[in-house]
Order: structure tokens, then sequence, then C-alpha cells
């Protein structure tokens, strides 16, 4: 399977981008936990799609990506992961209500991991998971990466974390 890949400067640090097969199934941020630098391939239209979405969602322009996306996973984290792409921009929401999202309510445990193995963040919004409690809970990125994320949707304005 040929990779191409591409690296994106975003005000929350460098991204890299994989893709192949004409979809999305990458996006690491510098320093994130399990992630992957790449360096730049070459020209890539699914890749260049990526990179100007993210312009626009970080100008606050974009509430809703719309890449072709081919993440690698069990069925299961696939599962939640597409119940991940339907909380809607500015929101957050609990492992609680994922679970239940995807028919699984006893497995918030396992939403949870699958949640932190998201292959795709940004773009499949893992950051707008929070704790039950309200508290930011882990986030590969960092912490401070998921406040800024949270920020820039203006969800942590309405007081919803």
């Amino acid at each position: 399977m040929h990779r191409n890949s591409a690296l994106y400067a975003s005000p929350i640090g460098s991204i890299s981008l994989i893709s192949s097969e004409g979809a999305l199934r990458k996006l690491s941020i510098e320093g994130q936990k399990g992630g992957e630098m790449a360096p730049e391939s070459g020209k890539c239209s699914v890749l260049d799609e990526a990179r100007r979405q993210l312009d626009l969602y970080f100008a606050g322009k974009l509430t809703a990506f719309n890449v072709p996306l081919a993440e690698e996973g069990t069925l299961f984290q696939r599962r939640v992961w597409e119940a991940l792409r339907t909380i809607p921009y500015g929101t957050t929401t609990s492992y609680t209500w994922l679970a239940n999202a995807i028919g699984s309510p006893l497995a918030v445990r396992a939403v949870g991991a699958a949640n932190g193995r998201n292959p795709i963040g940004i773009i499949t919004p893992c950051h707008r998971v929070i704790g039950a409690n309200g508290s930011l809970t882990g986030y590969a990125g960092g912490l401070d990466r998921k406040r800024a994320l949270l920020q820039l949707e203006g969800a942590l304005e309405k007081g919803l974390v």
C-alpha cells in the first residue's frame, strides 16, 4: 500500500498527515503519545484537502470535516470513532454517552480505550469527550491542546467543561 504524508503547521503544533488509497489514515500531533511524524512525501489531493479543511477549522470557519477517512482498527473501535464524529462542534459529551451511542452501555472503559486509540484526532473529535464530572480527561496530544481545541470551538465558554 503506497502511503503519502504531509506536515501541517497548526496553532497547537506540527501535525503529520498520512493517507493511502484516497483516504486519510492518520493525523498525529507532534509529541502525541503513539503519534508518528512522517516526512513530506509529495503531492496528494487527499492531504491537500485535509490541510485546506484544517486551515478553515483553525480559523473558526469549519465545524465539520468531510475528508475521506480510512482508520485502521477493530470493528468496536471503528464504531466508537464513527460515534465521535456525531458529537456536534462546540459541545462536549461523556464516555457514558458514547458507550450508549454505540449500543454498549456497559463498555465505558472499552470506549475510553478506543477513544484513546483514535488515529485521526481533531477530524474525529475525541477531544470533545470529557469526564462525567465535567473535568478534562486524557488526550493523546496533551490536556493543553485539548483545552485549546475546546476553546477554539467555544465549548469552554459555554460552561460545558
